[in-house]
């Protein structure tokens, strides 16, 4: 039996008084694609931060390619959402994603050959060797979450975690940066995709991992997103509708009123 990369049991998390999740057992296996999804303030991206040994459970234990989570563990790699470099950012495109490949040696004059042909790889796989020596801040929101990708991508990890990378991309860009994710995930890596949209992922995604109200619910998308499970989920009547190939959720309520702007643009159907 295949080991699993990601190992999480008993997990439970509590910020600022409020219990987020608890209970929370999950196993996932060399090349998975496993969607996290949720209302914000339901503790997605904390679950992020506590995977990436930034933030320490209240009860469980998380493990990763067999090893006690930890900072700095270069078998993860991480995808943030997409925010823009400032304008007048002069870092070049390579030396962004050298950064990944660096990591501390980062800096020296001259980087080692194979460091060097390492980050022209990456820059090819990501599509950006044609703007390999512009100044970042020069670039596009997609651009940029490319070189994100790249970075990430530098220790050919065996865990990548993605927290809406796709958040304020056009079509075209979260398509492509989708592609490049799942052609990891084909050589065996295993892919944890925190988003709100699951639509653009949706063909893609083996098992989702939905949290709502300190509760969740795991199981293939068809499993999940089904009116009876969501509305069962949240407590409330939730209904997901089908429109030609994409996903709709509607009547999500604001369970938490301390998060009740975060909430809008969840009623917006996505799921």
């Amino acid at each position: 039996m295949t080991a699993s990369v990601l190992e999480i049991d008993g997990a439970a998390l509590r910020l600022r008084g409020r219990e987020l999740w608890s209970g929370l057992d999950l196993r996932v296996q060399p090349g998975e694609f496993v969607a996290v999804l949720g209302p914000s303030g339901s503790g997605k991206t904390t679950l992020m931060r506590a995977i990436l040994g930034l933030r320490e459970l209240s009860e469980g234990s998380i493990r990763v390619a067999g090893e006690a989570v930890r900072r700095g563990n270069r078998r993860v790699g991480y995808i943030p959402q997409q925010l823009p470099f400032p304008a007048d950012t002069s870092l070049r495109a390579r030396d962004l994603v050298a950064l990944g490949v660096n990591g501390a040696r980062f800096g020296l004059p001259i980087p080692p050959r194979g460091a060097r042909a390492r980050v022209d790889a990456l820059l090819d796989a990501v599509g950006a060797t044609g703007y390999a020596d512009h100044p970042v801040g020069r670039l596009s929101g997609g651009e940029q979450q490319r070189l994100r990708v790249g970075q990430a991508l530098a220790d050919d990890p065996a865990l990548l975690l993605c927290d809406e990378p796709l958040s304020s991309l056009d079509l075209a860009n979260q398509q492509a940066i989708t592609e490049i994710i799942d052609r990891q995930r084909a050589r065996g890596t295993a892919v944890l995709f925190v988003t709100h949209d699951v639509n653009p992922i949706l063909d893609r995604v083996d098992r989702i991992l939905y949290i709502a109200g300190g509760r969740f619910t795991l199981g293939t998308p068809d499993e999940v997103l089904r009116t009876s499970v969501l509305s069962d989920l949240y407590g409330a009547p939730v209904h997901v509708l089908r429109a030609g190939d994409r996903l709709v959720v509607v009547g999500i309520p604001d369970a938490d009123p301390h998060h009740a702007h975060e909430h809008e643009h969840d009623h917006e159907a996505h799921a």
